[in-house]
């Protein structure tokens, strides 16, 4: 099937063919939507009829689709056109590795540089435990840019656990018993003899690419597959140093210990090949700092015995390069206890602009445990004391270098890790704010001080807009803290594919749409600036947990770390001489709830995060997610009985409903990609995946006893909306427009409506049966809903930022709103992230984030 320029695959539009292949054609496309050209890899109809390539054209797609990393492909989005399925991919330019390798070997500097990316590509889809089984010179892209990219995951599998079981249902092992597949010059011994293979076979084929890289020469040669495969498992190739005499003697031991015939010689992993590489080329991270300290002296006989040490380890690692060691120093701003929640240096680089909320114990307030409003504070790093700028319940955003804020007025909390408000400016000087936009989440200057870049949700979607509305970048997950680059060409950000999850990456996108991963996946990732010469995006993340430190990539893609502490670091501003302002967290999100006839509130909390998502009819269970440290990369779900007996973890994922008689809960794994809906029995029995489609699923509910599930997910380039769907049966059906809520859904009782809040937050109710919606009366709008009576007349509801917390009751008969209970906000918390109660409204619980935060200025040495 070849396609015309002009031609419409889905949204998108034909430019021309690029290329074509045993496994499809290639063209280039445009997406009118957004102005972006994309590369389109079209199976055609003739071809797709063969079951087996068939087969591995999806599981090509399904797989890159789990990848996300600057050194690796990024998939959009499959797509099925006239029976002829189709891959969205970014559009590449530039050449092949082994268009680069025609004119012989490269530089000794080039080549350590491709191969130090590729050996991190191939570590970010080995940690999602993706190995690709045709490593070669012609998967491998070089761009303009000199940025490697790894291509065709096509015979890409799961690697199975030692049980011999595959983690993933979705992506099957179809390689039969002595099916060989790959490529012969690149193939490793183990998958020249059709055994099983895992990651090390990978690092085979990376040294055999590394040592013609060096050397252009193959490492194994011959005049037919069979020779080329019988040298792979009996001879040694030639000493890289006769093709390639000016390599050091490390880069050789690198090349060799890959190419070891027997995986338990090679290195066992690509980030430990990586590791060795950055060493080679000098290339290392700045010292970790392991605790948060004022300045502190050094006796002089622990320094001779420090000088000692690394005298000691220098000499062991003879002839490998070290970086300069700087020493971090702190210098704490704020005393007082309670939450930061954005720091900015004014333009003369002394004065501090940070916005807090203090806990008003001891300040003369009311002893209730609470805290004041937001304000805006100043101060400067040689002053104990701040002065408030008079913004009270205002956030600090930005400020340009004329020394205006960027503030966020009204500032309120509406969900995970978001908070909303109306953007305004005022002068650092003084004066009355003046109104700019409502519902904008964050903010930056330019650096002339003239435009701003904002992000807020517009219609179900994400939205970076820069300058304010010319969208740039959307998406249906969730994006966080836009910073303009000093030089005002481009602008980074957070994307989080999830919402209410504050995992992703740090991206990059130019005025001409184009958009780039710069960073590897995270776990969580808040907080975001440039540095001084735009040469790096400074930002803090954790790999899992919560516990974040400080990270740089640079615009290629290379990370290193620049900061770790005990506890949580969320990094805010640097300043032209590259100071940089941190806020030291100690956070936990916890569980308290409070049975009928009880007098007090129970702690339930288990780990360090948990997130409330059920409740039980009978009040006996809460179902929780934990996500913090404890849980680890894919999360827990867990059920709790209220009597406080321990916690039972019943799998992986996100938490998200127990089913009317609590024998089942639903939850959402990310992996495989897009996320998907499991099944999980609350007493015996084994987990089943229920939905096996391309929708990224981000919240589900159980309807009725377990037979159906109502869910909010987006198909690729779509927003979200609701499906229902029957348990075993596919595919499932929209019942709903775009827009949908992942955020306080709840489902009738007898399984005919769900109350969600729509995209203005009016409070709407979709029947589950299909048709038009119905919204409730505009008094309700902000509201949460989160539960409905038994009888199904009555709808609970809360607001977060409410304090103390409150849950009302409405009748839908007579409109009228009442309060059901009022819920005392914790010593330190921050309002409740979720509330929970049972049909008859007498029994309740809710989850709240604790923070308390310090403030300070990292300079280093």
């Amino acid at each position: 099937m070849n396609f015309s320029a002009g031609t419409r695959l889905g949204p998108y539009e034909i430019v021309a063919l690029l290329g074509a292949g045993g496994m499809g054609e290639v063209y280039r496309a445009r997406d009118p939507r957004i102005g972006r050209e994309v590369a389109i890899k079209v199976l055609p109809a003739s071809v797709s009829e063969n079951q087996d390539r068939f087969q591995r054209f999806q599981q090509e797609a399904r797989t890159a689709g789990m990848l996300n990393h600057p050194n690796l492909l990024m998939i959009h989005e499959l797509g099925l056109h006239k029976d002829a399925p189709y891959i969205v991919s970014e559009l590449l330019e530039g050449e092949t590795l082994r268009d680069r390798l025609r004119a012989g070997a490269l530089s000794v500097q080039r080549s350590v540089d491709y191969a130090m990316q590729i050996a991190q590509g191939l570590a970010a889809a080995h940690e999602k435990r993706i190995v690709h089984r045709d490593l070669k010179p012609e998967n491998l892209f070089v761009t303009k840019d000199s940025r490697v990219k790894i291509l065709d995951f096509g015979l890409a599998k799961l690697s199975v656990a030692e049980d011999g079981r595959s983690e993933s249902p979705t992506i099957r092992h179809a390689t039969a018993p002595g099916l060989v597949l790959g490529t012969a010059s690149y193939m490793s011994p183990e998958q020249v003899r059709g055994e099983q293979v895992d990651a090390r076979s990978d690092i085979f084929s990376f040294g055999s690419i590394f040592y013609e890289m060096l050397s252009g020469k193959r490492p194994f040669t011959g005049d037919s597959s069979v020779e080329i495969m019988n040298a792979i498992l009996k001879e040694d190739p030639k000493d890289i140093s006769e093709s390639a005499p000016n390599i050091t003697p490390a880069l050789g031991r690198i090349v060799r210990h890959c190419l070891e015939k027997h995986p338990e010689g090679r290195f066992q992993s690509a980030r430990d090949l990586a590791f060795d590489l950055e060493t080679i080329s000098g290339f290392t991270s700045t010292t970790p700092l392991r605790s948060i300290q004022a300045r502190r002296r050094i006796a002089p006989g622990l320094v001779v015995g420090i000088a000692l040490i690394v005298t000691a380890v220098l000499a062991f690692f003879g002839g490998r390069q070290t970086k300069k060691i700087s020493t971090p120093t702190f210098h704490r701003l704020t005393f007082r206890q309670g939450s930061i929640s954005g720091a900015r240096f004014a333009p003369d680089g002394q004065n501090i602009i940070y916005a807090a909320a203090w806990d008003q114990s001891g300040r003369g307030q009311p002893s209730s445990g609470g805290s004041a409003p937001i304000e805006i504070f100043e101060t400067r790093a040689e002053s104990p004391e701040s002065r408030s700028l008079q913004l009270t319940r205002a956030g600090i955003l930005a400020i340009s270098r004329s020394g205006e804020l960027a503030v966020q007025l009204d500032r309120h909390f509406i969900g995970s890790f978001t908070w909303i408000g109306t953007l305004a400016r005022v002068p650092l000087s003084g004066g009355a704010p003046r109104e700019i936009l409502e519902g904008v989440q964050a903010a930056d200057w330019d650096p002339a001080g003239e435009k701003l870049a904002i992000m807020r949700r517009v219609g179900g979607e994400n939205r970076l807009e820069y300058p304010i509305g010319k969208v740039l970048y959307k998406t249906a997950g969730w994006i966080s803290h836009p910073r303009i680059s000093p030089r005002g060409d481009s602008v980074a950000f957070l994307d989080h594919p999830i919402q209410g999850d504050d995992g992703g990456t740090v991206n990059v996108i130019g005025g001409d749409g184009k958009v780039r991963t710069l960073s590897t996946s995270f776990g969580s990732v808040l907080g975001l600036a440039w540095s001084p010469n735009a040469n790096e995006v400074w930002f803090s993340a954790a790999r899992t947990g919560v516990s974040r430190s400080v990270y740089a990539v640079s615009l290629r893609g290379k990370e290193r770390l620049v900061l770790s502490s005990a506890g949580t670091l969320t990094l805010h501003d640097i300043s032209k001489d590259g100071r940089f302002l941190v806020t030291q967290h100690n956070v936990r999100m916890r569980i308290s709830a409070l049975m009928a006839g009880d007098a007090s509130e129970r702690d339930l909390s288990w780990l360090d995060w948990g997130h409330v998502r059920d409740f039980s009819d009978d009040g006996r269970f809460v179902l929780s997610d934990e996500s913090g440290e404890g849980a680890g990369t894919n999360y827990g779900v867990y059920l709790r009985k209220t009597d406080g007996t321990p916690a039972i973890r019943l799998g992986d994922g996100a938490a998200m409903s127990l089913s009317s008689d609590a024998k089942q809960a639903l939850a959402i794994r990310s992996l495989p990609s897009p996320a998907q809906i499991f099944s999980y029995p609350t007493g015996t029995g084994e987990a089943k995946q229920i939905t096996h489609d391309s929708i990224n699923h981000q919240w589900a509910g159980w309807i009725g006893k377990g037979s159906r599930i109502l869910f909010a997910g987006n198909e690729p380039g779509r927003g979200l909306r609701f499906y229902v769907q029957d348990v075993g049966r596919d595919p499932p059906k929209p019942i709903s427009g775009e827009g949908a809520s992942v955020y306080g859904n709840a489902i009738s009782q007898d399984g005919t409506v769900v109350a969600s809040p729509a995209v203005d937050q009016r409070i709407v109710l979709y029947s589950l049966q299909g048709g038009p919606p119905r919204y409730l009366p505009e008094s309700l709008t902000g509201a949460i809903p989160i539960r409905w009576s038994a009888d199904g007349r009555s709808l609970y509801l809360f607001r977060r930022g409410e304090e103390p917390i409150r849950v009302y009751r409405f009748q839908l008969l007579t409109s009228r709103l009442e309060i059901a209970k009022e819920i005392p906000l914790s010593a330190g918390g921050m309002g409740a992230m979720n509330v929970r109660v049972t049909p008859d409204g007498k029994s309740y619980v809710h989850s709240y984030i604790r923070d308390i935060a310090d403030l300070y200025l990292v300079e280093e040495h």
